[in-house]
Parts: C-alpha cells; sequence; structure tokens
C-alpha cells in the first residue's frame, strides 16, 4: 500500500513524457489530454498519501521532478511550437522560461512550509492547463495567439504569475464537507458549467477564475 502514491506520481511522469512527443508530432489535442491526466494522477497521489498516511521524503522529491516534466518542460514545448516560422531563430526559445520558473515554483513550495492549505504563486499544474490549452482555440483567437508580441506577453505573465506572492486556494480535500470547502466546492461547480458550456477551449477561463475566486476570498479576508 505505500508504494502506491509514488505508482501515481510515475504516472503522472509518464504522461508529460509522452504529452511531450505528441507535442513534438503536432498532435496538440492528444498532448492536453495527458496534461489533463497528469493533473489527475498528481491529485491523487497526494490525496492516497494522505488517505494511507504514507508520505515520504522520496515521495515529495518524485513528486516534484514529475511536476517540472509534466508541468514545466511539457508546457515550455508547446509554447515553443505555438511560434511562427518567422519569429527568427532563437526567439522562440524564450518559451523554455516557462520551464525555469516552473522549476524554480516547484523548489520554493518543497522549502515553504507555510504552503499547505494555499498556494504562493500559481500551480504549475494550473499553469500547464491554461498554456496546453492555447493550441485547442481555433478562428481568429488562434490567430491572435500566434502574434510574436502576444506570445512574449504570455510567457512572461507565466512565468511572474508562477513566483509571485499571490496566495491562491489548494484543491486539497481533508474532508468533505461543505462548511470546510465552500470555496473549492464553489470552484468546482462553476468550472463545470463553464467547461460544460466552453469544452476544452474554455480551460483558460477555469484559470482566470481560480485566480479569481482567490483574490476574492483574499479580500474579503483582510
Amino acid at each position: 500500500m505505500r508504494h502506491i502514491p509514488n505508482l501515481l506520481t510515475c504516472f503522472n511522469l509518464l504522461c508529460g513524457c509522452l504529452g511531450i512527443v505528441f507535442v513534438l508530432e503536432n498532435r496538440n489535442i492528444e498532448a492536453a489530454y495527458f496534461v489533463w491526466a497528469a493533473c489527475v494522477f498528481d491529485f491523487f497521489d497526494g490525496f492516497a498519501a494522505r488517505t494511507l498516511k504514507v508520505s515520504s521524503p522520496i515521495g515529495k522529491e518524485l513528486d516534484s521532478l514529475a511536476d517540472v516534466i509534466s508541468f514545466g518542460l511539457l508546457p515550455a514545448v508547446v509554447m515553443y511550437k505555438l511560434w511562427p516560422a518567422d519569429s527568427g531563430e532563437y526567439l522562440p526559445f524564450v518559451s523554455f522560461s516557462i520551464a525555469i520558473f516552473s522549476a524554480l515554483r516547484l523548489a520554493i513550495f518543497n522549502v515553504d512550509e507555510t504552503q499547505r492549505d494555499s498556494f504562493r504563486g500559481l500551480p504549475t499544474p494550473a499553469n500547464a492547463l491554461l498554456i496546453t490549452a492555447f493550441p485547442l482555440q481555433g478562428g481568429v483567437v488562434m490567430d491572435w495567439l500566434t502574434l510574436p508580441w502576444v506570445l512574449v506577453a504570455v510567457i512572461i505573465l507565466s512565468s511572474f504569475l508562477l513566483v509571485s506572492p499571490l496566495e491562491l486556494f489548494a484543491l486539497k480535500f481533508k474532508n468533505f464537507t461543505w462548511q470546510a470547502n465552500k470555496i473549492r466546492f464553489t470552484f468546482l461547480i462553476l468550472s463545470v458549467l463553464v467547461l460544460a458550456f466552453g469544452q476544452a477551449p474554455a480551460i483558460p477561463l477555469v484559470i482566470i477564475l481560480y485566480i479569481g475566486l482567490s483574490l476574492g476570498v483574499q479580500i474579503l479576508s483582510k
């Protein structure tokens, strides 16, 4: 039983590796599926460790290593592939700033004991969901997203959010009562509604909703 959380973490890592392969083959929809699957495994490895009471230092480090690939390198490769062919030889390499700041964000999380019930900075899974949803956009939105200045702006904003002092609630359930998880249940209900109407291309709206609700909670609490 004690190996179940680490097994789930390894599946997270595998999803990240396979997602990168699909991005390199220009199969962005499949790559997005693997990010979603990695998020599921990332949620349940921590949930399993807490439920089974088998948390370990190795599991913590393995989780961060897997997240660097699935939620750091994979979205960076997606962003790299979004650059138009006439962007120059070196400019698209700024995309890997996302991988660097994702690794930095995970390192900070590992040594910051205050980030247990909330996060400081955008979690890497949320950032990965945001970035990997960009290729799913169509028409005018996609044309706009592939403008070089827009890509640079998105990369800078994404990198900043990962290590920003912004406090965001964590989707960690110690129990499933409404009173203890009002903000989490509210977010999940609203997210389902957004995705029901907008489907996969609406994922960026879910991330914006997550940030907005977190800011609202911080403002009300003060």
